[in-house]
């Protein structure tokens, strides 16, 4: 995979599809800043994972949904190495519970969590891309919030405005040489989906024409070709890794 830029900023990247994206970047060169809120250990333990294999990584603690701190965030990482190439809006939350028992702030913390904090980290990064005329960022939203679900009303609201969001992004970055892309994962096997009982998962699996969860190096590597110079000419689009599940 073919880079011109030299870093990327991952949210959200101690554990899961996160921590897997920032493997796979630093394994094709990139240096990689591995965000957290609380998972302290977590990252100190993925960035010795990417430099135990030869790669360089940094760790940088924040919660994304503060402006103030991501603002800070991104000015230090240009500090340390002159550029932010590319951003990868990964960190989220949910907080499911029937429409009907949702309170307004069940449905604002998912939507500061998922949507205002990318929000933050595409506008700032686009301020600073915008200097060297380049850049890529990739919003890791969901198939929830292309097909909606039941009992997710906050977070489906989150990762569909997720993708209106990008598109125009891209509009507005377009003429800067900044791309911006979004990504729906469908069902991907992690942590919380190991817990489920076999008969869920199952019952999951009958709905995917490919027959199986996705895994979390399939979502990286997939993330890795929107910010790479392969997809060069592609922005506001969203590629969907869901085995088949949802095709429109």
């Amino acid at each position: 995979m073919k880079f011109s830029g030299k870093n990327v900023l991952i949210t959200g990247s101690s554990r899961g599809i996160g921590a897997e994206i920032a493997k796979v970047l630093a394994a094709y060169g990139l240096k990689v800043w591995i965000n957290y809120r609380s998972g302290a250990a977590e990252a100190d333990a993925v960035k010795a994972e990417i430099e135990a294999a030869g790669g360089t990584a940094a760790v940088i603690g924040f919660d994304v949904s503060d402006e103030d701190a991501f603002v800070d965030a991104i000015k230090t990482i240009v500090d340390s190495d002159g550029e932010l190439a590319y951003l990868v809006n990964n960190a989220g939350i949910t907080n499911d519970k029937l429409a009907l028992r949702m309170k307004v702030e069940d449905f604002m913390s998912v939507i500061n969590a998922n949507l205002t904090s990318a929000f933050i980290g595409c506008r700032e990064a686009m301020k600073v891309m915008r200097k060297k005329k380049f850049g890529s960022i990739v919003n890791i939203s969901s198939i929830v919030g292309e097909t909606g679900n039941g009992g997710q009303t906050n977070y489906a609201a989150s990762k569909g405005g997720m993708i209106a969001m990008t598109k125009s992004f891209a509009i507005e970055a377009a003429s800067s040489g900044i791309r911006y892309n979004s990504l729906t994962p469908g069902f991907i096997a992690t942590e919380m989906t190991d817990v489920l009982s076999d008969e869920i998962k199952n019952s999951f699996t009958s709905k995917i024409p490919m027959g199986r969860f996705g895994n979390a190096k399939e979502v990286a590597e997939a993330t890795a070709f929107l910010l790479s110079d392969h997809s060069s000419y592609i922005t506001g689009e969203t590629l969907k890794v869901n085995g088949g599940m949802n095709m429109a």
